[in-house]
């Protein structure tokens, strides 16, 4: 786990969109992984998006790039994966936040 001062040397910041579907109510889905990321990354997070959908659509995207897709798996993410995908991402080297 990072101290404070090893936090301070974690210069890149990652912009994180998270879109679902509305009218199917993924709401479960965009909060467990809004909670998983923002527990252990929000110190490596300038922004956090949720952005409305519709037609089926789950998907997590990291500056612009795709982490993951339900159309393309055809489901939505297990719990923890969208957490091993971000940290694959922005590498094993980035700490995850402390907890207190």
């Amino acid at each position: 786990m990072a101290t404070q001062n090893e936090l301070s040397l974690t210069p890149q910041k990652h912009k994180v969109v998270i879109e679902y579907c509305v009218p199917c109510d993924y709401s479960d889905h965009v909060l467990r992984v809004t909670e998983e990321l923002v527990r252990n990354y929000q110190h490596v997070i300038s922004e956090l998006v949720l952005h409305m959908g519709s037609r089926g659509v789950f998907e997590i995207l990291v500056n612009d790039e795709v982490l993951f897709s339900k159309k393309d798996l055809s489901r939505h993410p297990e719990p923890g994966e969208a957490l091993a995908l971000f940290r694959e991402y922005v590498g094993s080297e980035v700490s995850t936040y402390p907890r207190r």
